[in-house]
Order: C-alpha cells, then structure tokens, then sequence
C-alpha cells in the first residue's frame, strides 16, 4: 500500500532530479532573394538599427502581420503609437496571451508591449476597414495551439515518443516503448459563456506499443518481441478562461497482446483476456504563473469487457514545473527544463497510489505554447499499464524522446 508520506518522497526525488539536470545562409540570385523576403521572421525585415526610424504605420503593419501568421485564430489587435506597442482583444487565456505579449517583445527593437483592454471607435475602424469580419464566432481546424494542454507525464496520454525502458517487472528487464498519437482540433468557438472564454471539439487518437528485448528466444532470429499494443480514441470538450482550462473526455481504449508474444508464451492462450472498456472524464487545469500547472481530474469507466471487468471510479492529479526557461537566439527557438508529475487511483486497485514523473528539456517555437521536443527521463511505481496486465504491480525507468504538443 502506497502512502503520501511516499509519494511525497518520490514527488521530491523527482524534483531534485530536475535541478540536477538543469541543463543561415547566404542571399542567392534577386529570385531567391525575393521569394526569401515574401517569408516574414521576426528578424527578417525589420533590421534594429532601423527600428527607431521606421513609422508607426509600418510598425503597426509589420507586427499585426506576425501575429496573424501565428495566432490567426485569436484576431488580435496592434495599434502602434509613438513607437509603443499596444496589443488589444487578446485571447482570455492567460498561458496563450502570456506566448502572444513574449512573441511580441522578441521583435527586434521593441522596446515597451502594453495591454490595451479598450480602444476608441477611430482605432477599431482603422484597424478592421480592411478585413473581413468573420461569419461565425469560430474557426475550423485552428492550427495554432490546444486550449487544455497535455497532461505529459500521464501514460496513455496521446503523442509520439520513442523511449528505452529499463526494469519492468511485467514487460521485461529490458523493452522499447512506442507511441504515436496526436490531437485534431475541430472546431473552436470564441466568446462562449459569461466569462467569454474559448471552447473547442477535437478527436484524438493514440497507439502504445512495447517490444520486450529480454529473454527473447532467439532460436528463430528474432531480436525482441511485440508484447502488447493499447489503442485509445477520444473526442475531447475543452474550455478555457484566463488561468484555467477544463476537459470533458469520452474515450475507447483496448489492449492487444503481440502475436510474437504469445507464440514465445502459449501457455497465455488460456488466460488471454480482452481488455477494453469506454470511460470518460473530466479534468479541470489552473496556470498558477508562467512556471507551475495544477491539475485534477475524475473518470468514470462506463462499460468494460464481461472478461476483464473493472470497477467505475478512478481520480488523477499532478504538476508540470517549467522554470529556467530562456531564448536560444541562433536557433529562434525556446528552450525550458520541465518536471512533470502524475498520480491516479483507481477503484479497481483499492485506491492504491500509481505514481508517474518525467524530468527533461523541452523546446518549441511559440513561448509556452504550441508543438515542441522533449528530451526526457521518466519514472513509473505502481501498476501496470499494458492491457490485461493492468492489475499488476511493477516499477521501471525510461529514457525518451517526445514530440508533438
């Protein structure tokens, strides 16, 4: 039986871990040179020197220009006066508006980024003369950032990784995990409810695979083994609002042991079960400051196989610490050491503690927002996740490399 004297002691390892850890070409021909100037970067086109020199209506135009490549979806607004940069109708998300104010401020030369909570009708009609005004209060498919970001250290959430694994007691002493899995925003309405916040349908999917290197019968030629594969299909609800952001999951999952694992173990014949069941939850996630997330979450499993029943109620909850984090110029991206935790209990194991963390570095264009890479270590104490082996206990590391959101 786990107790929160020990997963506080696990909770600290991790952290400590983590503090421990801490870690261009030339012009070409005037074609090239033109196609290359249609391609707006934050430093092409607006070289510092000239900054002080350059209107407020080319500055206006330059900055509403980037913002609208990369966060199209949100409409917000520039208005430039006196070489200051007033940004207005941001989105009230705090974590993406927090990425749009950085985003700005890395322009070169700017100097001062305001938040303009109103402005007067003769700006509004300057600024929007020209653009078309949306016909409904969304967008289809927004390309730009998840509204509840994922939970990274929780096992079956889906993204793509690849990572060894290393003292498995259910897998093996020695396997490769492998996942693929992404999240497809739908829809995203804007303004939603009394508090104006922004709601979004998406469908997600995720496979997990693990290939057990240790004890392989090699007689064949063979290297490893497919010991099992999990599959998940979702269609999450989310909303979010300043520091906060809330989802509602309906999910499938359903585990399938590898076929090069069972012609190893025929004695698994027999007691192969099928492992699938329809669940939803509802997990609710608040930004604390630009460093620490927070979030909780419970789940309900609404049908489960006759062959592998489980009990209803679950509960899962963590941390994600990102702190360090700082500019890599030459390469324009951000790079942020992270530390993430996730615990759950689940009714179908007494409530006992299943504790998961990862500790590593992370990089991504947009600060705090968008698609990135991880480069991580993880730890896992608890049961097992692997299909029908579910219901059994075992711990192990990994060292992985992730990508996606």
């Amino acid at each position: 039986m786990y107790t929160w004297k020990a997963a506080t002691r696990m909770m600290f390892t991790s952290l400590s871990l983590l503090i421990a850890g801490t870690l261009v070409a030339d012009d070409r021909d005037d074609g090239a040179k033109t196609a290359k100037n249609q391609q707006i970067t934050r430093s092409d086109g607006l070289p510092e020197t000239d900054f002080e020199h350059a209107t407020d209506a080319y500055l206006e135009g330059y900055i509403q220009a980037l913002i609208d490549m990369h966060y199209h979806e949100f409409r917000v607004i520039v208005l430039v006066r006196d070489h200051k940069i007033l940004l207005g109708n941001l989105p009230k998300n705090d974590l993406i508006s927090h990425s749009i104010i950085s985003f700005v401020q890395d322009v070169p030369g700017v100097t001062s980024v305001e938040v303009q909570h109103e402005f007067s009708k003769e700006d509004m009609a300057i600024r929007l003369k020209d653009a078309e005004q949306p016909r409904v209060n969304g967008v289809w498919f927004p390309q730009t950032t998840v509204l509840f970001p994922p939970l990274i250290a929780d096992p079956r959430q889906p993204m793509y990784y690849v990572a060894y694994r290393f003292g498995d007691h259910v897998v093996g002493k020695e396997a490769i995990a492998v996942a693929l899995g992404d999240d497809f925003p739908i829809f995203r309405w804007s303004n939603v409810f009394r508090w104006r916040g922004d709601l979004q349908i998406d469908i997600e999917a995720g496979v997990w695979a693990v290939f057990n290197f240790h004890n392989v019968d090699h007689s064949r030629g063979d290297m490893c083994e497919l010991f099992n594969t999990d599959y998940l299909l979702g269609f999450p609800l989310s909303y979010a609002v300043d520091r906060w952001a809330f989802r509602l999951r309906p999910y499938h999952i359903s585990g399938h042991l590898g076929d090069e694992f069972i012609c190893s173990h025929q004695w698994i014949c027999d007691k192969r079960k099928n492992p699938s069941f329809e669940a939803i939850d509802f997990y609710s996630s608040y930004q604390m400051n630009r460093h620490v997330r927070l979030y909780v979450g419970p789940g309900v499993v609404i049908h489960s196989d006759d062959n592998f029943k489980l009990k209803p109620l679950y509960v899962g909850y963590g941390t994600e610490i990102r702190v360090w984090g700082r500019r890599l110029d030459y390469h324009k991206l951000y790079g942020t050491p992270f530390l993430a935790i996730f615990i759950d209990n689940w009714q179908q194991h007494h409530w006992d503690f299943d504790f998961n963390a990862k500790a590593g570095y992370e990089l991504t264009k947009l600060q705090g927002v968008g698609r990135n890479m991880r480069l991580y270590v993880a730890y896992h104490h608890g049961f097992s996740w692997e299909g029908q082996f579910f219901n059994e206990r075992t711990q192990y590391g990994e060292v992985g490399f992730s990508w996606g959101f």
